[in-house]
């Protein structure tokens, strides 16, 4: 059987315009520009016949496919697709010092790193693939996710069997779109990113 699959990030935060750490430990709100991206991207997908609407457990997954969810479409929630924790620098401002942090997490290509009280890619990777292994058994042939930023670069990786190294290649704007197929036990990315909606 195959799988359309619409996997978007969330809509702009105030974190997001600041450039503040906003992992999962914020639990953010969008703003007026993510609220209007979020209407951006119903208008464009709303007559695509969605089966359900996937989300993680953050509000501003929710907050972004809200029109979906009212027109009665089914909507679960997911801890494993939540953003990745950044431990220490959650809510804080970038410095060089964190930026040396992140390179070493994100780059270092030891995705066994964490900051203090973060996650590994590693551990974000583990979660993913049990909401692979979901999306996978699932029976709906029509599906929409709403995720991160990070857990986007990663998901996609994954699908796509690329090695996490390669996750920095994988773009992402707030409500930017990747199409995923899924047949025959294999996912295909259609499209990358697209952002077509803003048009």
């Amino acid at each position: 059987m195959k799988k359309t699959i619409h996997i978007i990030r969330h809509g702009q935060t105030d974190y997001n315009k600041l450039r503040i750490v906003q992992g999962s430990g914020i639990d953010s709100d969008l703003n007026e520009k993510g609220q209007k991206q979020a209407q951006l991207f119903f208008n464009k997908y709303k007559e695509i016949p969605f089966e359900v609407v996937l989300t993680s457990t953050l509000k501003r997954t929710h907050q972004t496919v809200k029109s979906f969810i009212e027109k009665g479409i089914p909507w679960e929630q997911f801890s494993e697709v939540v953003e990745m924790h950044w431990g220490i620098h959650e809510g804080k401002e970038g410095t060089p010092d964190m930026a040396k942090d992140y390179e070493r997490v994100v780059k270092s290509g030891n995705f066994d790193e964490r900051i203090e009280g973060g996650e590994s890619i590693n551990e974000v990777a583990n979660r993913l693939k049990i909401f692979i292994n979901h999306l996978k058994n699932r029976k709906e042939q029509n599906i929409l996710v709403c995720v991160h930023g990070r857990v986007m670069r990663v998901l996609i990786c994954l699908l796509e069997g690329n090695d996490l190294i390669n996750m920095e290649t994988y773009p992402h704007s707030n409500t930017g779109l990747y199409l995923v197929e899924y047949e025959n036990d294999e996912f295909k990315v259609i499209e990358k990113n697209s952002t077509v909606h803003f048009n």
